[in-house]
């Protein structure tokens, strides 16, 4: 069995930051980002132009910021292997990390794992179709892209979140239409009362998406209503799923306290979990802000908190 001072598991800004900061304080860190459970990177990955982290003025495509976030890991010596975390086991000191056929003993972990965006399997919306292409899953990540502008958008969704991200993308949008199956929101009443008195938003009741097309980019959507099956194609320049997130604890097996939505519960202000020695850093414990450079904020947290931990523990570099 392979020991290490400190396991990362998960990539991202938030796993590659905490990498950085590790190494960089001679704990010798091990990361495993990903391979089967989805692309080393997490959701940047996926992600064409990012123009809101700081650094980057024209912007910078998301694999090539990851590429970027990895190489500096690497310089300060973080063995990196692109290898998915089977399961965990806490209840032992050190705790044991499986991977694949092969176990190993850390004295802290730092859990990066990330959420992922919720997706509908709609027509023209998959990976290969219009995915990135004028389909995707954050409003603020991607919203301001010159693609956006000026043109009718289409939201998915009737919570808080769908509401937020229509409100958002009216800066943008010539006009931002609220997709909902149903003839009520589920959102807040204060959300509600935002949506229905901008005018910029129109809610379409009872309906779902069910085609996208267009060219090299997304140009239409076509819209069904659940209770008549009349379809009506709409001239559309994006469509954003708003549907919540799924973080991605499974393999934890419940061995950290989560919140009933499924996210790490953190001790307020830091990344300490319920678990002493484990840490939790990025969105598998944010379901609020879910942004990179809050990500990698909480991934420089998270090093500093298991390296503060390591020391109260004997270790010395």
């Amino acid at each position: 069995m392979e020991e290490a001072k400190l396991i990362i598991i998960g990539s991202g800004p938030a796993g590659y930051t905490a990498a950085i900061y590790a190494a960089r304080a001679k704990l010798n860190p091990i990361l495993f980002e990903g391979f089967y459970s989805g692309p080393a990177g997490g959701q940047l990955m996926t992600t064409t132009e990012v123009e809101n982290f700081p650094g980057f003025p024209i912007g910078i495509s998301g694999p090539e910021l990851v590429d970027n976030f990895r190489k500096q890991a690497e310089r300060f010596d973080t063995k990196i292997f692109t290898q998915d975390v089977d399961s965990v086991d806490l209840s032992v000191y050190p705790f044991i990390v499986n991977v694949k056929d092969k176990k190993y003993a850390a004295d802290a972990i730092i859990i990066a794992t990330g959420a992922s965006a919720n997706r509908l399997d709609i027509p023209g919306a998959r990976d290969g179709e219009f995915w990135q292409k004028g389909v995707t899953a954050c409003a603020v990540c991607d919203g301001a892209a010159p693609i956006f502008r000026n043109r009718p958008l289409f939201v998915i969704g009737g919570g808080d979140s769908a509401i937020e991200e229509a409100s958002f993308l009216t800066k943008f949008g010539s006009k931002v239409y609220l997709v909902h199956r149903r003839d009520k929101l589920r959102a807040s009443k204060i959300m509600q009362d935002r949506a229905f008195h901008n005018p910029k938003i129109e809610i379409l009741w009872d309906s779902e998406v069910s085609n996208v097309e267009g060219d090299t980019v997304v140009r239409s959507v076509t819209i069904k209503n659940v209770n008549t099956g009349k379809e009506i194609k709409h001239e559309a320049g994006g469509l954003f799923f708003a549907i919540g997130h799924t973080p991605n604890t499974a393999f934890l097996n419940n061995q950290v306290e989560l919140h009933p939505n499924g996210y790490i519960k953190v001790i307020e202000g830091t990344t300490l979990t319920s678990v002493k020695g484990v840490f939790a850093a990025g969105d598998v414990q944010d379901h609020v802000y879910r942004q990179a450079i809050t990500a990698a904020g909480t991934g420089c947290m998270a090093a500093l908190e298991a390296e503060k931990w390591l020391v109260e523990k004997g270790y010395t570099a």
